[in-house]
């Protein structure tokens, strides 16, 4: 069913790949949540392919397959390409193209090209071999941005890595190691080359505002070493930096956890309650993993306390959450203390927030059972009263009970969003704390991917496992080391015409030629600066 959900998408009007203006779309029917995630998910399809390079209708001017963060070019001025949302945004298109919507090839396969050739542009935080890798955001046509900025920001290659890896391993999958190897394969590697260099130095975090130790950052660089090192396996190569680091990541992660909740970032005053530890949840989720605590999945009893404790801290700050008890949806920001744009929601925290508790529900139904803890137990108070420590079997009344029960809480999130989101479907950044009105960029590339990645866990569509059942077992001792990077020079861009996935048809990867290329010199220059 969730995959006929995606299929379906693939099959609706695309306004040939643009982005319908709001005065061209109709008011959406309001009604149950289902209906609005009905209306919403095409559009949210359409409002990412409209925000990349070269064909999208939002932002001309940006090289092909690049991403831009939002249309919005003052006010803020977002109009620029970010290594983080590119690769998030990039994570959630290879995983609705892994399920079959096969016409989202031909841009991912520009967006690897495109980072190809990121990789060597030299910027304020160094080049290729130096530590240039971290540098957060690049101009829409490719040339490094030299203003002032929170940098390097460190969380970026290791999301690349692990968003080039889904689509490097569906090529192996389907017979075409040698193409993985040769275009894949040394994007994936300088990304790890720099994950295993510079784990343990601190950098910006996933908001560029605090310089320090990121949960967001350790979390998502653990994964990547771990899938990467798998991946290299697939290919017949090795990555030994990656399996000697790995276990001294997962060995710091743990530092974050002060007892009750994530501690997100190592560096700051604020009090740590940050949505930063939501999304390193969620985008650390492995569909066959238990509910490991070291790891922070999603049913594990930290991350569910984490859930409440973070979500907590919003609800009495937001008056557009008054009223609302715990065990009930509500807006999320990015953390209490925030005073960005005066400090409101965020649709993808919000939308975070769900997804945490739709991975866990997908989980719970895998192991068949639902383990309460003393660290847990205040969480699962709030949706079922009844709730006690214990283990409760998938056939046990309590269990269904519970499950029912989180599945409300999680759909209240979105349902918040939908009550907050604009009638014409599309997603700002944030939505005013007091009245709900859309603020901030406009048409946010990341809001609408996150919003794709929490409904594909609603309706249980997961990506596939990147090896944490064998890898969430932590050292007895904490050693503070790296490893020294080795890179060099991706140069394969070119991609056959057609390519066939498993017993499907050809599927077409260009209209016109038998290859295609990534080529900067031919993108307009559009550079424009800001300031932090």
């Amino acid at each position: 069913m969730a995959r006929q959900f995606l299929l379906s998408l693939a099959a609706l009007p695309l306004f040939q790949r643009g982005f319908a203006s709001p005065a061209r779309l109709e008011a959406r029917v309001t009604g149950t949540l289902d209906s609005w995630i009905a209306q919403e998910s095409p559009f949210a399809l359409e409002g990412i392919l409209a925000n990349i390079g070269s064909s999208g209708s939002q932002v001309s001017g940006a090289a092909s397959g690049i991403v831009i963060a939002s249309p919005s070019k003052s006010n803020p001025d977002y109009f620029y390409t970010w290594t983080r949302d590119s690769a998030l945004t990039f994570k959630q298109l290879i995983e609705m193209f892994i399920a079959g919507d096969t016409s989202l090839q031909t841009i991912i396969e520009d967006y690897i090209s495109s980072q190809a050739y990121l990789q060597t542009v030299s910027n304020p935080s160094g080049d290729l071999s130096t530590g240039g890798l971290g540098e957060p955001k690049f101009n829409a046509n490719m040339t490094a941005y030299t203003g002032a900025w929170g940098r390097p920001q460190r969380d970026g290659p290791a999301l690349r890595a692990t968003a080039l890896i889904a689509y490097g391993q569906w090529l192996v999958d389907n017979g075409y190691t040698s193409l993985a190897l040769s275009n894949v394969w040394p994007i994936v590697e300088n990304d790890l080359a720099y994950v295993t260099e510079y784990w343990n130095q601190t950098g910006y975090d996933l908001w560029e505002e605090v310089n320090g130790s990121s949960f967001f950052t350790i979390a998502v660089q653990h994964r990547a070493l771990v899938e990467g090192a798998n991946f290299a396996i697939s290919l017949g190569k090795t990555c030994p930096d990656c399996v000697s680091q790995a276990p001294q990541v997962l060995c710091y992660l743990q530092s974050f956890w002060n007892g009750s909740s994530i501690l997100s970032n190592f560096g700051s005053s604020r009090s740590g309650k940050d949505a930063n530890s939501l999304l390193g949840t969620i985008h650390t989720f492995d569909p066959e993993a238990a509910c490991d605590d070291t790891t922070f999945q999603p049913c594990s009893s930290r991350a569910l306390a984490n859930h409440k404790v973070v979500t907590d801290s919003f609800r009495s700050i937001y008056s557009i959450n008054s009223g609302i008890a715990a065990g009930q949806g509500v807006a999320v920001g990015r953390y209490p203390e925030d005073s960005y744009m005066d400090g409101n929601p965020w649709f993808l925290c919000t939308f975070a927030a769900a997804e945490v508790l739709y991975d866990a529900l997908y989980q719970w139904d895998k192991i068949g059972s639902i383990t309460i803890d003393s660290t847990s137990l205040a969480f699962f108070k709030d949706v079922y009263s009844s709730a006690a420590v214990g283990n409760y079997s998938s056939s046990s009344t309590a269990y269904s009970s519970i499950v029912s029960a989180v599945k409300t809480y999680a759909d209240g999130y979105l349902s918040i969003a939908e009550t907050y989101a604009p009638t014409n479907l599309t997603l700002s950044e944030q939505f005013d704390k007091s009245t709900g009105v859309s603020i901030s960029a406009a048409n946010l590339t990341w809001s609408y991917a996150a919003f794709l990645s929490a409904i594909n866990r609603r309706d249980a569509v997961v990506p596939a496992p990147w090896g944490e059942t064998s890898a969430s077992s932590v050292p007895a001792t904490c050693v503070a080391t790296s490893a020294s990077g080795s890179y060099s020079t991706a140069t394969a861009t070119s991609w056959p015409a057609t390519l066939t996935g498993g017993s499907t048809t050809a599927i077409p990867t260009s209209s016109a030629t038998a290859t295609k290329t990534t080529s900067p010199s031919t993108v307009a220059s559009t550079t424009t600066s800001v300031t932090a």
